[in-house]
């Protein structure tokens, strides 16, 4: 029975104390909490337009042109991008792809997601999207895994008649992540996030000119710094456990003392 309490008695603490660290595993909220979403979209990855992931961002173009925006994603999130073309009223068959692209502008292969759609003769619109990996807080400088950072995400029509090229077409881009947390945590961190201008420092304080700056956006209480994650509250939570077990174990083995049966030494 006291082996019981005590179990009972630890487990609870331990449950109380990684609470924090499962809400931390909660996907992001999925509205923008200020200001307007943007409404056009550049033209290449220099001139991409900025968002903030849960906004929904708007832009006019033709058939033919290259839309470009770019977001921020953090170590342990897992970025879903999503976009809807909005075709014109006669249109033949039009196919459209969306990519995404990391801060080195490698471009990122999808675990799921149409990334590559049809839209039939006629069609309203058409829809593509494109889940990511998890992003991850170091990797070796040969792997192509996403890293903590700027990512850029691409949409044109890829195939298409030439009687439909240069028609209005209009687009709606969002991006939302779920934060995965310590099951995707890996040990080592960047020294930097691979953001734009990451290269380049400011000389602002030796001749007054002012270099490029890492980015104007990102999270709001700064970026991760790559080694704590819930999957330390876990691995105590494993180690106190078996601990336990182990004190369990040798209570019911060892027994009462000597048997009665047994007489004492003489």
């Amino acid at each position: 029975m006291r082996i019981t309490r005590v179990m009972g008695a630890a487990l609870l603490a331990l449950g109380l104390a990684a609470g924090p660290a499962a809400a931390d595993s909660s996907p992001s909220p999925s509205a923008s909490a200020d200001g307007d979403a943007p409404t056009r979209a550049g033209t290449s990855f220099r001139t991409a337009t900025e968002i903030e992931q849960g906004q929904q961002a708007t832009a006019s173009g033709s058939t033919g042109d290259y839309l470009y925006w770019s977001f921020p994603a953090d170590t342990g999130q897992r970025p879903t991008v999503k976009a809807t073309v909005k075709l014109p009223d006669a249109h033949g068959f039009e196919t459209w792809q969306l990519d995404v692209y990391d801060g080195l502008r490698r471009r990122q292969s999808c675990q799921y997601g149409a990334q590559t759609r049809t839209a039939a003769q006629g069609a309203g619109s058409v829809e593509l999207a494109c889940v990511l990996r998890t992003v991850r807080g170091w990797a070796e400088p040969w792997a192509n895994d996403p890293l903590p950072g700027t990512y850029y995400v691409r949409l044109t029509v890829v195939d298409l008649g030439a009687a439909d090229l240069g028609k209005p077409v209009g687009a709606e881009v969002r991006v939302d992540s779920k934060d995965i947390g310590g099951a995707a945590a890996v040990d080592g961190s960047l020294g930097k996030p691979l953001v734009p201008g990451i290269a380049a420092k400011s000389e602002q304080d030796e001749d007054g000119s002012k270099g490029a700056v890492l980015s104007s956006f990102g999270s709001d209480d700064g970026w991760s710094s790559g080694w704590w994650s819930d999957r330390w509250v876990w691995t105590g939570i494993g180690a106190v456990l078996a601990a336990l077990a182990g004190i369990g174990g040798y209570v019911l083995t060892r027994g009462s003392g000597r048997p009665s049966r047994v007489p004492p030494n003489v």
